[in-house]
């Protein structure tokens, strides 16, 4: 039976981070996934927004891996010749009610260790985002955007460097544990395929806790439910017409952060996401709520005209908590938790996770001992 060191299943952002910190000259690594390419699922349908890490509760994984992450991702990408741009991000109150959650979220940022922050007035908002409505704005100078395709590219050259390997069109379809090492049975390209690795690596996103229900010997309740969070996106169709990224005050009621403004690193501004809880995968545009998403744009965007929202794309989330549930944190767990020697698992890797990605990496080196 053929044996790795190290298998990795999930080849997103988050997997390649991963392995790219487990990688080396001296142990044999796998990344797998159920595509043909990496970074077909989750990491392909995002923002790609580098997130300061205001938002989050503090002392939660999200948080503290957030910060963390954005320092590394900044540095790297600049060491990598990753394209990046560090173009900030201005948060919103459209009325004079809203100015207190702005005071929030500062506090929030604070506790979280980002000291960055810097409130602007109507005047200031009027002078470098004329076409915005706002009474007060909360700025963050660490918020960015990054190529994640390019960023994901720059993870699997390392990791190939140090020897390791992708595989796609991989289905794992059953894990054993024998004589301390991890038995998987595959559907490789279609053809059965077995071999054995002693850490295994569980970054499968949306298809995290189906793998995690095929490991013999794992508790099904340290298996977290996973709920599909679609996001609709709609592109501008006209030229930017902000300098930074626009984001209302998140609503108390939301899974979200609203439905903001970002620019891609070739101009084009799309506005997005919403949440939608769905039952399934589905990846087609939400074209019955539109004009939401003229209402919600136009609170600070109002010179937007009809017929300029097209439609973008959809990406899903893999909440852990369901509609009308506070936030969940990311799960990360080793076996201090499952008592599984060898096995992380990675549950709800959602936003800031693409942020978060070497810090991520950091944490499972640490679970695993490398």
């Amino acid at each position: 039976m053929d044996h790795v060191d190290t298998c990795i299943i999930g080849a997103g952002v988050v997997g390649l981070a991963i392995g790219r910190r487990l990688a080396s000259p001296q142990s044999d690594l796998l990344v797998l996934d159920c595509q043909e390419q990496y970074g077909q699922g989750i990491s392909s349908r995002n923002s790609e927004v580098v997130h300061a890490g205001i938002y989050y509760l503090s002392g939660s994984l999200k948080a503290t891996l957030c910060v963390t992450g954005n320092r590394q991702l900044y540095d790297y990408c600049a060491n990598r010749h990753v394209a990046v741009r560090r173009c900030g991000k201005l948060i919103v109150a459209t009325a004079t009610e809203e100015e207190s959650a702005l005071e929030e979220i500062l506090e929030k940022a604070r506790l979280n260790g980002v000291d960055d922050l810097e409130y602007w007035s109507r005047q200031m908002i009027g002078e470098r985002e004329p076409q915005v409505s706002a009474t007060l704005g909360l700025f963050s100078p660490s918020t960015g955007i990054v190529s994640t395709h390019a960023l994901m590219t720059a993870y699997l050259a390392d990791i190939e460097y140090q020897g390791g390997n992708f595989v796609g069109e991989t289905q794992v379809t059953s894990v054993e544990i024998k004589r301390n090492r991890f038995v998987l049975q595959c559907r490789v390209q279609g053809e059965a395929y077995e071999f054995s690795c002693k850490v295994l690596v569980n970054s499968a996103g949306l298809g995290a806790q189906k793998l995690a229900a095929v490991i013999e010997g794992m508790n099904r309740k340290m298996i977290p439910q996973l709920h599909y969070c679609k996001g609709s996106y709609f592109t501008l169709a006209s030229p930017s017409p902000f300098n930074h990224l626009i984001y209302p005050v998140p609503d108390k009621f939301e899974t979200g952060l609203g439905i903001h403004a970002t620019i891609d690193l070739g101009g084009q501004v799309k506005f997005g996401p919403d949440t939608e809880y769905i039952e399934t995968e589905d990846y087609s545009v939400s074209m019955d709520r539109l004009d939401d998403y003229y209402e919600a744009v136009r609170r600070y965007y109002p010179g937007l005209a009809d017929d300029k929202l097209i439609p973008g794309y959809v990406g899903i989330r893999p909440k852990l908590q369901g509609p009308g549930d506070p936030p969940a944190d990311f799960v990360i767990q080793g076996e201090n938790v499952h008592g599984i020697a060898g096995l992380v698992q990675l549950f709800g890797i959602e936003s800031p996770g693409l942020t978060s990605s070497m810090a991520i990496a950091d944490y499972v080196a640490d679970l695993v001992n490398v």
